[in-house]
């Protein structure tokens, strides 16, 4: 390598890979399917409920040249799940990262919050994880490589007033990929976690702009992350450059939470 120059350096690029995307229909999601296929990666992506959000991704993937396919599949479903990975492998042949994202929030105070709400979160935002992560894991084994990306969430790691169902998810996602990076990682593959802050997504923007001010003043950086500060962790963690990070968390926050 010439010094001044990155000739010779691995670069981040996904050209050639297969990916998954859960909840990449919308929102960070949406991003982060876009910023992997960007990247060079053919993209499968999941959705629930938003079909014409998730065909006009496909439509963006097909347009830079990379292969999109959208699939409706419950994550908190085992069956769904499993034939989600199924029809990924048909149709592209093989997989190569896994992007777990897909969550919601049925948020509310301990004293409030019903089983149904407990429930709905923890099997979306957590059994969710799982079912993709279980059903991926046999072929990452047997190709001897892979990458798993978890979403998780700051309020995994300080909890959050009024979400101790989603706080709860979130740091068992932190436990999760933890634990599927000691296991798999005889097999090659790196499983990491990323964390975000407030982010910027047409969800967020809906809300009082005062909850909004509150999470800008706790960070350091004065800002809101956008979607793109997701996305581009999560190439970068699905590249060769990250060959060597398995079993971290690492929040995209801007400092909310230190």
């Amino acid at each position: 390598m010439r010094a001044g120059t990155l000739e010779g350096l691995p670069q981040m690029n996904l050209e050639g890979k297969n990916a998954i995307v859960t909840g990449g229909s919308i929102g960070i999601g949406r991003a982060i399917a876009l910023a992997t296929a960007r990247a060079g990666a053919n993209v499968a992506l999941n959705y629930r409920r938003h079909a014409d959000e998730a065909n006009a991704v496909v439509a963006e993937i097909e347009k830079m040249g990379r292969r999109g396919l959208a699939v409706q599949a419950d994550v908190a479903s085992t069956p769904e799940a499993e034939a989600m990975v199924g029809k990924v492998v048909e149709e592209f042949g093989s997989i190569d990262i896994l992007v777990c994202n897909a969550g919601i929030n049925r948020d509310g105070a301990i004293w409030k919050m019903t089983e149904d709400q407990w429930d709905q979160v923890i099997d979306t935002n957590l059994k969710g994880y799982f079912n993709y992560i279980r059903a991926v894991a046999p072929h990452f084994r047997e190709q001897k490589h892979g990458r798993i990306i978890n979403i998780t969430s700051i309020n995994g790691l300080r909890g959050k007033f009024g979400q101790s169902n989603y706080a709860a998810s979130k740091a068992g996602i932190i436990g999760l990929t933890k634990t599927v990076a000691r296991e798999l990682g005889a097999s090659g593959v790196t499983v990491n976690a990323v964390a975000p802050g407030m982010i910027l997504t047409d969800m967020a923007r809906q809300l009082e702009q005062k909850w909004l001010d509150i999470a800008k003043a706790e960070t350091v950086l004065n800002k809101l992350g956008e979607e793109e500060d997701v996305a581009n962790l999560v190439v970068f963690l699905a590249s060769d450059l990250a060959g060597h990070i398995t079993g971290q968390v690492i929040s995209v926050d801007g400092g909310q939470y230190i």
